[in-house]
């Protein structure tokens, strides 16, 4: 490991917007499990809506939503500590006090948050995690997981550049009867400019390439209505067209090669 990821690490154990509990440090007494229904009093000490970015890379979507919503509170979450600490450091220097970082594995998110903690989540350009559906973060696996702490009628968020996770997700919302209330395979097309302005207004490092690259962007919100509450989350049975591209510094690829 590089000089300058542990110089990073050793900084993230001090910053006092950072949370860290991987899969393998989960203990009853881990101090971070104690936030869990606490997260309003306990660090953010108010009771404003709590937004979840998973999968947040370097925090550049988390901090900003947070500049632009100072009424409501924000935790990124990543497993990646080197990225999460450019995030924490911005937000921890520039005195955003609605904001908080995570480090952990997502599917351990009920740990850290109780039943109707969570108002909100943005998930903004994961994998899209063709081979293995329990993978992907718009998977069933997950949602049952979401479903834990969002509230009833809370928000997901989904923005991608592949097709195949956006396919994916309008089934997955489909099969499970989920209300849409936003759905475009192409989120900067003319005729949308300034319907969805919280996800056109920010863009993260890798939408910017994407975008240079010449893709389009697809978006889709949909809500988890009280009647989802206990049920069982189907999965799709469908057959997609697996994306023709790698992550983004890669050449062109063909469908065989994934």
């Amino acid at each position: 490991m590089g000089k300058n990821k542990l110089k990073k690490f050793a900084e993230m154990e001090v910053l006092p917007n950072v949370f860290q509990c991987t899969a393998r440090d989960v203990t009853a007494e881990h101090p971070v499990g104690a936030m869990r229904g606490h997260w309003h009093d306990k660090y953010f000490h108010n009771n404003r809506p709590i937004t979840l970015e998973l999968g947040c890379g370097h925090g550049d979507y988390t901090t900003g939503l947070a500049r632009l919503h100072h009424e409501r509170n924000y935790i990124g979450i990543d497993i990646k500590g080197a990225r999460i600490w450019t995030g924490a450091k911005d937000a921890y220097t520039n005195h955003l006090e609605n904001v908080a970082f995570l480090r952990t594995n997502i599917e351990l998110l009920p740990l850290f948050f109780a039943e109707d903690e969570v108002d909100e989540i943005w998930i903004t350009f994961p994998d899209p995690q063709m081979r293995k559906a329990t993978k992907r973060l718009t998977s069933t696996f997950f949602m049952e997981r979401y479903h834990q702490l969002l509230k009833t009628g809370g928000i997901i968020h989904l923005k991608t550049d592949s097709p195949f996770l956006y396919t994916y997700t309008q089934a997955m919302v489909t099969e499970n009867h989920l209300p849409v209330i936003a759905d475009t395979k192409d989120l900067y097309s003319p005729d949308l400019i300034g319907k969805y302005p919280e996800a056109q207004t920010l863009q993260t490092h890798y939408e910017k390439q994407w975008l240079d690259r010449g893709m389009q962007i697809k978006y889709i919100a949909w809500q988890l209505p009280m009647q989802q509450k206990g049920t069982t989350w189907q999965e799709p049975e469908i057959e997609i067209e697996k994306d023709t591209y790698r992550s983004y510094g890669r050449n062109y690829v063909s469908t065989t090669s994934h």
